[in-house]
Parts: C-alpha cells; sequence; structure tokens
C-alpha cells in the first residue's frame, strides 16, 4: 500500500490558489500579502497538515524557532524538569526537542558536545542542558545548563541547594532518635552527590557522632546499582536504623532489600530520599524525602534562556533554589 504523501508548499500554493512566493511569505510573516490573502492560506495549511521544514526555514531565517532539551538519559529527575521547562515555553513562541545524547548506565563524558555539535544553529536556536559532564563548550548558540557535575560553569546555571537538603534530611532523622544512620551516596563525580555526603557528614557532627564510613556506600543514583550496596549497609549485625539515600530511586531500592532481609520500613528501619519524584509519593511505602522545586528549576532555566535569545540582561547567572522535606510513611522513631 501506498504511503500518504506529505502536503508541499506547492499543494498549498494550488490550493489556495496563490504563488508559492505568497505562501512562503505568509510562513514566514514577511509582507506584503492581503490579510484575507493570508487567512485563506494559513486555513489551507491547517486543513492540509503542512510543515515547513525546520532546516529550510533555518537557512532562510538562520532561526528554527525550536530550542533543545538535551539530557543524557530520561529518567524521573529529567521528566520532572521537562514539566518546568515545557510550561515556561508555552507561549514562548518556540518548540521544544527533547534529545538524550548520553546513553549508558552512565553517560559518556562530553555527550553535550557531540550533542550540541549536532543540533545547534540548524535544528535548535539554543539550549537546556540537564546535568552535563562538561562545563565548557562551542557555545554558538545560547545555553542554560541545570545541576552540571561541577557546579557554577561560564554559562547560567540553575541547581537547588543540595548541602543544606542533605543536612535537613540526617537532621530529621536525628531528631526521631535515629543514631547510627547510614548513607546510600550517589554518583561521585557529580557536585550535586558530593554536596550530598558534605551535607550528612555535617549534621553528624553537629549532633556530636563520629563519622563512620562504614556506613556509607556507593549507590550511584540507579535503582541497579544500588542493590548490592544497600544489602551491604543491612545484611550485618549492626546495621544502621536509618539510612539516607541521594536519591528516591536508590532509597526505594533500599526499602526493597531491606524487605528482602525480612526488615520492616520503618518499623526496624527508617528511609529518606531526595528529589521528590512521582515514584516517591507513589510507592506502596511513601516516601519521606527532600523535595527539590524540579518544576521551578525547569521554568527557571528556561526564562534564563528566552532571556539570553532576546538579548535581556542576565545579572543572576547562578540559580540556587531551596529544597524542602516532605514527611511521608518511610521515617519514624528506632525500636
Amino acid at each position: 500500500m501506498d504511503q500518504p504523501r506529505n502536503a508541499t508548499i506547492v499543494d498549498v500554493a494550488r490550493t489556495a490558489g496563490v504563488s508559492v512566493s505568497t505562501v512562503s511569505k505568509v510562513i514566514n510573516d514577511r509582507y506584503g500579502v492581503a490579510a484575507r490573502t493570508a487567512s485563506r492560506v494559513r486555513d489551507v495549511i491547517a486543513q492540509l497538515g503542512y510543515e515547513s521544514s525546520l532546516g529550510a526555514r533555518s537557512l532562510r531565517s538562520h532561526r528554527t524557532g525550536v530550542l533543545g532539551v538535551l539530557v543524557a538519559e530520561f529518567e524521573p529527575f529529567s521528566t520532572e524538569l521537562l514539566k518546568g521547562l515545557s510550561h515556561a515555553a508555552r507561549d514562548s513562541g518556540y518548540e521544544l526537542l527533547a534529545h538524550s545524547g548520553g546513553g549508558g548506565p552512565h553517560g559518556h563524558a562530553g555527550w553535550e558536545r557531540r550533542s550540541l555539535a549536532r543540533l545547534s544553529g540548524t535544528l535548535i536556536d539554543g539550549a537546556i542542558l540537564v546535568t552535563p559532564t562538561v562545563s565548557e563548550w562551542d557555545q554558538r548558540i545560547p545555553v542554560v545548563a541545570i545541576d552540571p557535575h561541577t557546579g557554577a560553569s561560564d554559562p547560567p546555571t540553575v541547581d537547588s541547594d543540595n548541602l543544606s537538603g542533605a543536612r535537613t534530611a540526617v537532621e530529621h532523622l536525628l531528631g526521631l532518635g535515629h543514631r547510627r544512620i547510614g548513607f546510600l551516596a550517589g554518583r561521585p563525580d557529580l557536585l550535586s552527590a558530593q554536596l550530598r555526603e558534605q551535607g550528612y557528614r555535617q549534621a553528624l557532627t553537629a549532633a556530636g557522632i563520629a563519622f563512620d564510613d562504614s556506613l556509607v556506600r556507593v549507590g550511584g543514583f540507579r535503582a541497579e546499582t544500588a542493590s548490592v550496596p544497600a544489602r551491604e549497609l543491612l545484611d550485618r549485625p549492626d546495621r544502621p536504623t536509618a539510612v539516607f539515600a541521594a536519591n528516591d530511586l536508590t532509597a526505594i531500592r533500599t526499602i526493597e532489600v531491606a524487605r528482602e532481609l525480612g526488615l520492616e520500613v520503618p518499623g526496624d528501619l527508617s528511609v529518606i530520599g531526595f528529589d521528590d519524584v512521582p515514584e516517591a509519593s507513589q510507592y506502596e511505602i511513601p516516601l519521606t524525602t527532600i523535595a527539590q522545586p524540579l518544576h521551578e528549576m525547569g521554568e527557571r532555566a528556561m526564562q534564563l534562556l528566552l532571556d539570553l535569545l532576546e538579548g535581556r540582561d542576565v545579572p543572576r547567572r547562578h540559580i540556587t533554589l531551596d529544597t524542602r522535606l516532605v514527611v511521608r510513611a518511610s521515617t519514624s522513631s528506632p525500636d
């Protein structure tokens, strides 16, 4: 069976009874077309479902009207950011192109350079980079970074207060009476993960509790990489009575491992996460966590990018947003 042919600019012109150049003027909002004619052309474009080529549009105007959201992979954290980015771009006149460039469980260093080289100029006018691995790249287009691996960089940056959030998480457990608190750390190469470990250490020190490195394991921010380290923390006679996991996905995996070992949550073990992705509240034991304002982070990053594209002043090039404690059912006082 023949596949239906996409409508062309010639089809639009023929159906509307005008020249191809007239259709081109309407598409590109140029002068010289009567209002009634322009309206008829737009009706035909809608009727035929005609879409002009992004590549051709960029060659004519040097703008595509598309902004890129570049992530290493699509997972709950980046998906929630995307919702905020999309909301902020809704009335901007720009469309969004979401692109996954990292691949693999740990991504590949420098993925954002390759992605920007492929997309900038011909497909996108600007980009949001989510957790980029490097802080310098060829900036042929305006770029804003969210939660970069190395922290604030030359391009405008949006992140959350990871240090304070981690302290709050541990202080919550301390306030419940826990003194032996394990930590399932994130990826060591991310500044946000490093700050969460610093917050864990600071909260213990402030409470007069000596840091015990035997209670720290690297979970890696992914459920599949958290299983073994979580079991190492919990399958021991001197196990912790509570665990602070560096993100929600590894916190949930910690609960699953605890139950496999016959431990009840929160009766035998309290668990707290970080991020407040939808899975945290939807899990069968709703997860106590530190909420990052993920939607707001996306919205602020998009506004920064739009300001750059319009040539507006960007006085704050590094925006850090507050986190907050969300108490649910996975934490309680120790027996």
